[in-house]
């Protein structure tokens, strides 16, 4: 059978990342069959709908908003997975998993077993952050009840210590984490300070249709 270890969300808001960061340990600390693919899917939505197609078996690591307390893990199996998919979409322009999993099914290709292991995030509006110590104390359970999960299909999962980074050495948790720029440097909520920059001129509306709103910024090389 082929099976998907899947981890979404986005590392920059916090718990948000608490998918990826499952896939990170799993790569660094596991070894699997040839039948097994262990996928950081981050935020691609409606792109990993040909890896969702091909899977058999899919487990999916996500944040999840099950308003439960923080750090609470819960797991969801088959139909009842599309109801709970993500706590929270970055924007309206990445695709919610719920869809990519309707568009598999609308192609005619669906994972006969599909495991959901979703934590209840603690904090999301913090960009830069990393995940919460709560939510991070997880990270092991979500990996132990996959594994576990496996078993049924007879998957067994290989302890290793695999030294070096990722593929990716940016998304290396203990990087991010000690890289990250004190919140005087960077504002982890959205930035207003820029408009107050000298340099910076914000003029009123040129037309008087008030339907139109209009931000001229003048730019004086003083930035």
């Amino acid at each position: 059978m082929n099976i998907l270890l899947l981890g979404i969300g986005n590392v920059l808001w916090a718990d948000e990342g608490f998918g990826v960061r499952v896939i990170e340990r799993l790569q660094k600390s596991y070894r699997f069959p040839d039948q097994v693919k262990v996928m950081d899917g981050g935020t691609q939505g409606v792109y990993l709908v040909e890896h969702v197609q091909a899977a058999e078996v899919l487990i999916v690591f996500d944040a999840i908003d099950y308003g439960l307390p923080p750090g609470t893990l819960k797991r969801i199996e088959n139909d009842d997975v599309p109801n709970f998919l993500g706590a929270k979409k970055m924007s309206l322009h990445q695709t919610g998993f719920q869809e990519v999993l309707a568009m598999a099914q609308m192609l005619g290709s669906y994972p006969q077993h599909l495991l959901l292991i979703g934590v209840q995030p603690e904090e999301l509006d913090d960009y830069g952050g990393s995940l919460r110590p709560i939510v991070k104390a997880q990270i092991q359970p979500a990996i132990d009840m996959a594994i576990d999960y496996l078993q049924v299909f007879g998957i067994k999962a290989e302890a290793i210590n695999r030294d070096g980074d990722l593929a990716d050495p940016v998304l290396n948790i203990q990087r991010y984490e000690q890289e990250r720029p004190t919140a005087d440097a960077a504002c982890r909520i959205g930035d207003d300070r820029v408009l107050q920059v000298e340099g910076f001129e914000l003029r009123p509306p040129q037309s008087s249709d008030e339907r139109t709103v209009q931000v001229d910024v003048d730019y004086r090389g003083k930035y």
